[in-house]
């Protein structure tokens, strides 16, 4: 692996909530408690990861298109409401060809139906959803493997 891969973790709209909004779907912890047990994560694999959280679109497109140049290998994506209404950010994540596993704290299938379609799990690597906040940390383990050469 080479020391300038990192792991990017993108947080959509709403998500600095956590913690106050919707507790029953989304749980208790805080964005900023849930980050640091990420960055720590990496840290004792020896891989950085940058977590941002936006509410804005077209902030999660910039830092999507900053990975071509950041040194990211690998994205952990919880795209929120977006997952059922972003073309545009479905194709900023087509066109970096980065890896990634996309990230739903509630079980999306179990909600709504209008939160059943996402338009990022045909290109994610893999998808987890309905595991709360562990679902990051098992998102984020799953790329610190891909990223270790094989043996």
């Amino acid at each position: 692996m080479s020391e300038t891969q990192s792991i990017l973790v993108l947080h959509g709209p709403n998500l600095n909530l956590l913690g106050v909004r919707e507790p029953q779907h989304y749980g208790a912890e805080t964005l900023a408690s849930i980050n640091q047990r990420l960055i720590d994560l990496g840290q004792a694999h020896g891989v950085p990861v940058t977590c941002f959280q936006s509410n804005r679109e077209y902030e999660l497109i910039e830092r999507v298109h900053a990975t071509l140049t950041d040194g990211t290998a690998y994205i952990v994506i919880n795209p929120a409401a977006f997952t059922h209404t972003s073309v545009a950010l479905r194709d900023a994540l087509a066109g970096v060809k980065k890896p990634f596993v996309e990230v739903h704290l509630s079980n999306v299938h179990a909600r709504e139906a209008f939160r059943h379609h996402s338009y990022f799990s045909d290109l994610a690597t893999g998808v987890i959803c309905g595991l709360g906040a562990k679902g990051y940390e098992y998102a984020l383990h799953f790329a610190l493997a891909q990223l270790q050469p094989a043996n």
